[in-house]
């Protein structure tokens, strides 16, 4: 390969962000390079759920025509509070169903609507459905030799490697298989049409969610001619005086320059894994706890790191400076182990989240990053932040708790390597997983007073429309509450995640990297998360990292053509 290369832009990650910003680009006409740290494409993008929040979009319009402008910005008021920032969110309602129509018109992109609420439907201005839309699934043969460069989807969200729809619809058919002989079809097919593929091709070739995303976007660039070059991570920027002109690469080739002459663009995908940096931003590593990101090893902050270095104003201001996601340790083997996002399970009926001292702290049934949030601050004070999720027999049957999938799934060996945490009683489980086991006893006692009746007057579960959106609409009255009585009973410690960094760059709305007294570095850009989320550390609803980081691509890409001055 040359060591030096050059063209017009230069776009420095391969998530949703980066190649919604180099397609947009090159079909604006200019001269694109993709490089990627890793020696697949997709970054984060490729783990996810794919959703995209994109309010008032032509999918979001059929399903809600009633929705408006003035409701969506009202909820984001509320939202994101002190970081509401006005420019930013008009940007973002006018250009993100621009964008959706943009990409569904000009490339191999296509979306779905999905039935998700929004996170906090009774805010004002949150809907209960039309703002979510989902990438469509995709036959990554579509890909050519390119296929085997896709980021395999996160392992312990696959059952062995066949992925679901972050959608939930189809998921529903394999809680149901043994109940219901439509969805024990659907099951048949769907394995059987995975181990054709798994003997063909050695991986699940029709993909869904965020790994449909990632090739979706993938086949979009490579069919526009634009390189992503893989196995190539930036280094440094380059720079001429005060204004960014390439970036220096590493990887096998040794190091290499491209120069970029309208701009380079960061999107590394945040800073998740810069232990550095993350230390000092997440307070349960702060005061001595365990974080475990399910997001790539390879977002070390390079981005963020290299805008610094360029002279940057990169600052920890939010509240809460991630996406949080409960997760928990999965056994490999051999000192080997996955991270389980918990993204399901805490809505099922008859489960519970609670501390060390056995009592319940949040509604498990609100989002990841609520219960997340509530977990850290639940343990103040405390070296440790972690919970467990609690269940019976007959409810780790049905759903199954964490990696243990529901019955007739074996799950001696999750018991055996420590996952699964037993015991006959309440009290024989609270020992062994290390909970006060009065404070167990009296929770479960005063929980199922009102589980009975299908209420939770401690918490409210069940009480919102994204409350009952992922829980069991079979189980009446509520589908988010039952008793848990019958043992023995289980537990899975959980402990804090991420789903990717909101803190960030500081940007102008059309992603111009500002110094510390606001002047923008000439051209130098972030989008995706190394750019500081417009949502201020909240997330109001499924999807409000890929819908902003995919439209700030699309925006920042229309801005630096018309600087150019190229024709659309």
């Amino acid at each position: 390969m040359n060591a030096h290369l050059d063209c017009d832009l230069l776009v420095v990650g391969s998530g949703a962000a980066g190649l919604a910003t180099a397609i947009t680009a090159r079909k604006r006409g200019l001269d694109v390079i993709v490089i990627e740290k890793e020696p697949v494409f997709g970054g984060t993008t490729a783990l996810s759920g794919g959703v995209l929040w994109i309010p008032l979009g032509p999918h979001g319009r059929k399903q809600n025509p009633r929705d408006t402008r003035e409701a969506v910005k009202t909820y984001l008021m509320a939202e994101t509070g002190q970081y509401y920032d006005e420019a930013a969110v008009d940007a973002f309602l006018a250009n993100g169903p621009q964008m959706v129509e943009f990409f569904e018109r000009e490339t191999a992109m296509q979306f779905v609507p999905t039935l998700y609420p929004d996170y906090h439907p009774k805010v004002k201005g949150g809907v209960d459905i039309g703002r979510s839309i989902l990438a469509a699934p995709f036959d990554i043969r579509g890909l050519g030799k390119d296929m085997e460069r896709l980021k395999l989807p996160l392992k312990t969200i696959t059952f062995m490697g066949m992925m679901f729809n972050s959608s939930n619809a189809d998921l529903k058919h394999f809680f149901q298989a043994t109940k219901s002989f439509t969805s024990f079809v659907y099951v048949a097919k769907r394995l059987a049409n995975h181990m054709k593929e798994l003997a063909l091709y050695r991986r699940a070739i029709n993909v869904t969610s965020g790994n449909a995303l990632a090739a979706r976007l993938a086949k979009s660039a490579l069919d526009l001619g634009i390189p992503i070059l893989t196995d190539s991570p930036a280094r440094q920027i380059l720079m001429d005086k005060e204004r960014a002109v390439g970036v220096l690469i590493g990887g096998a080739g040794g190091e290499r320059r491209i120069t970029a002459r309208l701009g380079v663009v960061l999107a590394c995908g945040g800073f998740p894994h810069d232990v550095k940096r993350i230390a000092k931003a997440y307070p349960h590593l702060a005061r001595g706890g365990e974080h475990l990101s399910p997001t790539p090893r390879g977002n070390t902050g390079d981005g963020v790191n290299m805008a610094e270095a360029a002279g940057a104003a990169v600052d920890i201001r939010f509240k809460d400076t991630s996406a949080w996601m409960p997760v928990s340790r999965v056994p490999y083997g051999n000192g080997e182990f996955g991270v389980f996002p918990h993204l399901l399970d805490r809505y099922k009926p008859g489960i519970v989240g609670v501390l060390a001292n056995g009592k319940r702290f949040t509604n498990e049934s609100e989002s990841y990053h609520d219960v997340g949030a509530a977990l850290t601050r639940a343990c103040a004070g405390q070296s440790e932040t972690a919970m467990w999720l609690i269940c019976d027999k007959p409810t780790l049957g049905k759903y199954g708790l964490g990696f243990v999938k529901p019955a007739p799934m074996p799950i001696g060996r999750f018991i055996k390597n420590g996952y699964l945490i037993t015991g006959d009683t309440l009290a024989e489980l609270a020992r062994n997983a290390g909970i006060d086991p009065a404070g167990l006893e009296a929770t479960v006692r005063d929980y199922n007073v009102g589980a009975e009746r299908g209420e939770d007057p401690a918490f409210g579960r069940g009480s919102t429309a994204f409350n009952r959106y992922l829980a069991d609409p079979h189980n009446k009255p509520n589908p988010c509450v039952a008793p848990i009585r019958q043992g023995p009973f289980f537990a899975v410690k959980v402990l804090m995640g991420d789903l990717g960094t909101f803190d960030g760059i500081k940007t102008s709305v059309v992603g111009e990297v500002l110094r510390g007294d606001g002047a923008p570095i000439a051209g130098l850009y972030a989008v995706g998360n190394d750019r500081a989320s417009i949502m201020g550390g909240n997330y109001p609803g499924a999807g409000i990292t890929h819908g902003p980081n995919m439209t700030f691509g699309f925006i920042t890409a229309n801005h630096i053509a018309d600087q150019a001055g190229r024709a659309v």
